[in-house]
């Protein structure tokens, strides 16, 4: 099965199982001994103290109890947790039901959610789901298991498409709902093609509306942000006159692509404003994911695994004060 193979085709029960051979064959070892796998770093579960090595240890990192005692400098050594709590929050508004690839991007961010599950399941692991829909925000219990699991991508597929919400929520909102209830520190997956709340549609001066609430959960969880794109959505096609249609309003516009300065103008627009996005969850200091509806998203999941690694590697070795290790 490629990587692109649509997520609708794997709803029953022997197909949704095939989703998961292909997910936890082609990411086999990625996570294994590490439970936050996705985004590797030092735990935080006390596990005693060391003397401190200049030039290899964090200063951040210094037990000053144990220094004061001692009268030598030490620092805290920490476990990854042992029973990791991870909580996606899935947009499923309007604007997630597009797609010009192999698949839709609500599809796509069902295979994410997927992904997630499946790597990160384990003894005593627990994932819990927030729902953005068109109705409001759904919240599914963080429980263990492969059933859970299944179950809950049923019912992200099971949400229905293209109705307007007379009164959406931001996303800036469940974000906000989802730090608010989850005070244990967790690993965080925020999967959304992240278009709501950006200034002047992206490309005007100021900070999209979920930027701070996604920094205030950054500050709490390790967050990973799943950006989910489609080609459509970066370029338009020459294809004469085709009629545009706004999602989340049910607004529509004719527009003639024949044109090729505004074809440009569009590619432009639509850079700056993936820029923009890019930009703020950098400030956020969430993990960034881009997937998109035209690519092998196991391979983008693999090559973001392996990207992290190697920063959380570099980061181990990195010299107090920077220079070479």
């Amino acid at each position: 099965m490629s990587g692109g193979a649509t997520v609708t085709e794997l709803l029953p029960q022997r197909r949704l199982r095939r989703l998961e051979l292909q997910i936890t064959r082609r990411l086999d070892g990625l996570l294994h001994g590490q439970h936050l796998g996705l985004l590797p770093g030092v735990g935080s579960e006390p596990a005693g103290s060391r003397e401190y090595r200049a030039g290899e240890d964090e200063v951040r990192r210094m037990d000053w109890a144990v220094t004061a005692r001692t009268a030598v400098p030490h620092v805290r050594q920490l476990d990854a947790d042992r029973e990791l709590a991870t909580w996606v929050l899935v947009d499923a508004t309007p604007s997630m039901d597009f797609g010009t690839g192999e698949l839709e991007k609500r599809e796509l961010a069902v295979a994410g959610v997927a992904a997630v599950g499946f790597l990160t399941a384990g003894a005593g692991n627990r994932l819990g789901a927030y729902l953005l829909g068109g109705d409001g925000i759904t919240r599914f219990p963080a429980r263990t298991g492969r059933t859970h699991l299944l179950g809950l991508l049923r019912a992200l597929l099971a949400v229905p498409r293209g109705i307007p919400a007379a009164q959406p929520v931001p996303l800036a909102a469940a974000v906000d709902n989802l730090h608010r209830a989850t005070p244990r520190r967790g690993l965080v997956v925020v999967v959304s093609d992240f278009l709501d709340g950006l200034p002047d549609d992206g490309l005007g001066p100021g900070a999209p509306d979920w930027e701070k609430p996604l920094r205030r959960l950054a500050a709490r969880h390790q967050v990973l942000a799943v950006h989910v794109t489609d080609p459509r959505e970066r370029e338009l096609p020459d294809v004469g006159l085709i009629t545009l249609v706004d999602p989340e309003t049910g607004a529509r516009r004719e527009v003639g692509t024949a044109s090729r300065r505004l074809r440009e103008r569009y590619a432009a627009a639509a850079a700056e404003q993936q820029r923009a996005v890019a930009a703020a969850l950098r400030r956020t200091g969430a993990a960034h994911l881009t997937l998109s509806t035209d690519r092998d998203w196991v391979a983008d999941i693999v090559r973001h695994v392996h990207t992290q690694r190697r920063l959380a590697a570099g980061a181990r070795h990195r010299p107090i004060g920077g220079g070479t290790p």
